[in-house]
């Protein structure tokens, strides 16, 4: 993911300073299930599970609210998505 990507994304003035929903996938917690990774909401915060586990929290997020961009939630990771013009970042 290039610095250069970073100007294809048409929402950073989505990105807002969040306090996390938890130090898990908020959903699976409350399932009782698992998770692969985590992604953090830049919008407002929730913490859900990566498309690499099997209940796509995260992604299930973005689609009933709208908010474009998501942080990895893992440690040593340092990048960003957004789902609507489909671009990575750091």
């Amino acid at each position: 993911m290039s610095e250069n990507s970073e100007t294809k994304c048409t929402h950073l003035n989505q990105i807002h300073e969040v306090v996390p929903s938890g130090e898990g996938c908020l959903e699976c917690l409350q399932m009782g299930d698992t998770w692969v990774h985590l992604r953090l909401c830049l919008t407002c915060g929730h913490v859900g599970c990566c498309d690499n586990s099997k209940n796509k929290h995260a992604t299930k997020h973005f689609q009933s609210t709208d908010h474009p961009i998501i942080k990895s939630f893992e440690p040593g990771e340092d990048w960003m998505w957004c789902y609507v013009d489909k671009v990575g970042f750091k």
